[in-house]
């Protein structure tokens, strides 16, 4: 069935408006509920974590009521990052875990999340049949099987402590001093914690949420607020998380930033050295850089590309066996460690390697040489089809016989906003971004 409610990560949408309503949290929770308790007995629980969005407290309220109206148990986590939805639902023997958060993107919108009892975010298949449900009539449970709801304490530090097995046994971080920007998001607390916990020098920032300030000028999405930190402080390092902190950007001694195909390169190595890296294969999506895979291809390794979405990178990995991937964005996948990309977790595998190798983040964050690449968004409304409209397909057929042999374009529909992204790269740094504009050019016409 085609999908109107989820997208690549969820559903997603602008706070009180459709589908980010009360109404259809509750509709949705109760869909769920009804889904992962088919067989009707008691006992099922799910967990619900959420980022520091003023939304946030009427979808957790909503997503409870549909739950337990179907049976469910709900164990409400508070503000934590992602990957310890993913972490505690299966470390609590949950039915199903929810996160409530939009990522990256400004506090007026918010999202919803599901994980399955195994920790992984939902195949679409499953998201499909929620979906169904959500449009048909959800029998509620009888009044004796109604569910409870319990807030857990220690959810936070839970994850916490499970974070810290990830850094490498017999190591510290004495002596480092780490700028963390947490976005004023939901990592916080959690994130200086177990820096401090590891001995570094902590200099936190984004720690001070208040609602509406989540991602604001802060977090891996506007690193300059952490680039200023990390000199005015002389830091050796700069760790920028996003509103759930499930994907990270690594900023160097000098406030240059390193993105997220910098930093699979450097752990891509490194394991592939010590002999980790299973199926000699790193999993990314096509948005990531042809330097990546060039740098892979000179170490006998291989690149496996996805769709754009880091659900879409774990169901690579699990296909194929292979346990590190991740988005130029900044989400990195280890499945020795998580089921979802883990910013924290990938922060503290590049502050391993610089303990390690007593080098800077400058030279740790330059594995390869980057091929340029230009990316660029239209916004268009629901209603648009700008894709099909003859001249700008015209437009696209010409950039792509101009370009050919040189580089790639890569334009596709943003599944978390209403945006068309428009990505090329190529050697020639004039034709690349001649044909970007073009392109944005045609696509801000049809709209």
């Amino acid at each position: 069935m085609s999908r109107k409610l989820f997208g690549t990560d969820g559903v997603r949408g602008r706070a009180n408006t459709w589908p980010m309503t009360a109404e259809m949290a509750l509709k949705l929770g109760a869909a769920a509920g009804r889904h992962f308790r088919r067989d009707g007995s008691s006992g099922h629980r799910v967990v619900i974590g959420k980022d520091t969005r003023l939304s946030g407290y009427m979808l957790e309220n909503a997503l409870t009521a549909g739950l337990t109206s179907t049976g469910m148990n709900v164990l409400l986590l508070g503000p934590v990052p992602t990957p310890a939805v993913g972490y505690l639902t299966r470390s609590m023997r949950a039915d199903v875990g929810v996160m409530i958060s939009a990522s990256h993107n400004p506090h007026q919108d918010n999202g919803i999340k599901f994980f399955g009892p195994d920790g992984f975010k939902l195949s679409d298949a499953a998201e499909a049949e929620i979906e169904a449900l959500v449009e048909g009539e959800i029998a509620p449970a009888q009044p004796q099987n109604i569910g409870r709801a319990k807030r857990i304490e220690d959810g936070r530090g839970r994850y916490q402590e499970f974070v810290k097995t990830s850094f490498p046994t017999g190591l510290r971080l004495d002596g480092l001093k780490v700028v963390i920007d947490c976005a004023n998001g939901a990592a916080y607390r959690a994130a200086p914690e177990v820096l401090w916990e590891l001995g570094a020098e902590v200099i936190p920032i984004g720690v001070a949420p208040n609602g509406t300030n989540i991602n604001d000028r802060c977090g891996s999405t506007h690193t300059e607020t952490a680039a200023e930190a990390v000199v005015a402080h002389g830091a050796h390092v700069g760790i920028s998380l996003d509103g759930d902190a499930d994907r990270v950007m690594i900023l160097d001694e000098t406030g240059r930033v390193a993105d997220g195909d910098q930093i699979m390169a450097l752990l891509a190595a490194r394991w592939a050295e010590e002999g980790r890296l299973q199926g000699g294969a790193l999993v990314a999506t096509v948005m990531s850089n042809l330097g990546l895979e060039r740098f892979l291809e000179g170490r006998g390794l291989r690149l496996e590309r996805t769709s754009v979405g880091d659900r879409y990178v774990v169901e690579r990995m699990r296909e194929g066996g292979f346990n590190l991937g991740g988005e130029q964005s900044g989400h990195i996948v280890m499945t020795d460690y998580a089921t979802t990309g883990d910013g924290l977790i990938a922060g503290l595998q590049f502050l391993a390697e610089m303990v390690r190798t007593g080098r800077p983040a400058s030279e740790l964050t330059r594995s390869f040489d980057t091929v340029p690449q230009l990316l660029k968004n239209v916004r268009f409304s629901a209603e648009a089809r700008p894709l099909e409209v003859a001249a700008v397909q015209a437009v696209i057929r010409a950039s792509e016989e101009r370009i050919a042999g040189r580089g790639r374009i890569l334009i596709r529909k943003s599944g978390t906003e209403p945006l068309i992204r428009v990505m090329a790269e190529c050697e020639d740094e004039g034709l690349l971004i001649q044909v970007v504009d073009e392109i944005v050019g045609a696509v801000e016409a049809a709209v």
